[in-house]
């Protein structure tokens, strides 16, 4: 590539090398936090933080996509929600008069994935695309909707009238509006039904479907197959992202671990191209500190501990409090106010905090950079990351009301692979997850005394 040649007296880092690659080739970014330039400071570089890159396989599929409907399955973590939004700002910029959708499950999710493509329209390609007086771009051909606000605001339909309505469609009797492409989020969740209406109104030209999935992250009961739902088969157009690049070690090894020893399905964990298997997943080489267990005399105790924790990751280990989530599974139980007693913890340290999860307009306002604590119900933390992660009240699972014990399995799982780099479970009560968790400290104990405090 260069004409002048030199020698270096040290060979290039891996971390010399992605950076390099990250600039030659955009296409291959992933989870790039692109920062306007302070003034006065002429370096981008310094303008870009974060930056980590995609291994070979994800580098080939995000250049080698294909055309059509695609499925990619990937663990937690893999990259699965990035590679989606780079598709849609592809696909955007490549067919600047396409109607794209992006469709997923819950609120939160849809509206981090809304910031995301923000964040990526408006980043610059390479150092030499750098315009400090260019006007911020919208991603007006990209809709991003949760699958219930799509179906009630932008097709008017309810969802009990899904029987009726995709009968008259496959007869030529309902007009609806069209998609030149779609990309569905967290796919394992949607019904036979929704997955159906969205195949009949994909423009016929382009038949353009991604759908991402993890079968790990269940939490509603699949019965058919994707061909079965969407009348398109995917086979030999699939792909499988194995690697966990979210989660340390550690929280790799705890969660998977914890998944293995109660999923009723882990006779069926394989690493083949099958639809309808769970990946096991890999873990890069990242290390941090082994996921934290506290067992509380009660609840009280249990959030003091959490909500002093917070401060001292804060205050040492310099973690933004932005950048940290508790999450519980009930707002209350027979016995205690769960909600209640987190926000008032979190009062008496002085934590400011953010409740995603009180009600849907606090969903749809949900930004992460405002300098608060985050508090969430686990099922409405699919998709999202945070460096540190408190799941509190473990106790409460499976929750006794819960039928579906394998949904329990898969929401604590989904909640621990939340974390980044710091993750805690604790407790006051008594559950089979508990006693499992309880098992842990103890060979913790046998094995090195004090490993299971948060550093």
């Amino acid at each position: 590539m260069f004409v002048v040649p030199f020698r270096l007296k040290e060979s290039l880092s891996i971390e010399d090398i992605n950076a390099i690659r990250y600039h030659l080739f955009p296409e291959v970014r992933i989870s790039a936090e692109y920062k306007p330039p302070v003034p006065y400071q002429d370096q981008l570089l310094l303008s870009l933080h974060d930056i980590k890159t995609m291994d070979l396989h994800q580098e080939n599929l995000a250049k080698q996509i294909g055309d059509k409907n695609r499925l990619i399955r990937g663990v937690a973590g893999s990259g699965k929600t990035i590679i989606l939004a780079s598709r849609a700002k592809m696909l955007s910029k490549q067919n600047p008069d396409w109607k794209i959708l992006i469709l997923c499950y819950n609120i939160s999710l849809s509206n981090a994935i809304q910031q995301m493509i923000l964040y990526m329209l408006n980043e610059p390609e390479d150092l030499f695309d750098f315009d400090p007086n260019a006007k911020s771009v919208q991603n007006e051909n990209i809709i991003v909707r949760n699958f219930h606000s799509w179906l009630k605001n932008d097709l008017r339909i309810r969802e009990q009238q899904l029987p009726d309505i995709i009968e008259k469609l496959e007869r030529n009797e309902a007009i609806l509006p069209t998609y030149d492409a779609v990309l569905i989020d967290e796919g394992q969740d949607f019904e036979a039904d929704w997955l159906r209406l969205v195949s009949l109104l994909i423009n016929a030209d382009t038949q353009s479907l991604l759908l991402v999935e993890d079968r790990a992250q269940t939490i509603y009961q699949r019965k058919r197959s994707y061909l079965e739902d969407t009348g398109l088969s995917f086979r030999g157009r699939s792909k499988v992202l194995s690697i966990n690049y979210r989660n340390t070690k550690q929280i790799v090894k705890f969660a998977w671990e914890f998944y293995r020893k109660h999923s009723m399905f882990k006779n069926k964990v394989v690493n083949r191209d099958l639809e309808g298997d769970i990946i096991a997943p890999q873990s890069t080489k990242r290390r941090g500190p082994e996921p934290g267990i506290v067992k509380a005399a009660n609840f009280f105790e249990e959030m003091r501990i959490v909500a002093r924790s917070i401060k001292k990751l804060h205050m040492e280990k310099k973690v933004p409090l932005e950048d940290m989530l508790i999450l519980y599974r009930v707002k209350r139980t027979h016995k205690i106010p769960v909600i209640d007693i987190i926000q008032r913890s979190l009062k008496d340290e002085g934590l400011p905090y953010f409740w995603i999860t009180e009600n849907d307009v606090s969903k749809r306002s949900y930004a992460k950079d405002d300098g608060k604590v985050k508090i969430s119900t686990i099922d409405s933390s699919k998709g999202l990351d945070f460096r540190a992660v408190f799941i509190v009240n473990v106790d409460s699972m499976p929750f006794p009301l819960e039928e579906n014990k394998e949904r329990e399995v898969s929401l604590l799982y989904i909640g621990m692979t939340r974390a980044k780099e710091y993750l805690c479970l604790s407790y006051s009560g008594e559950s089979e997850f508990t006693h499992y968790l309880d098992s842990i400290n103890q060979m913790r104990k046998e094995i090195k005394p004090g490993i299971n405090k948060v550093n």
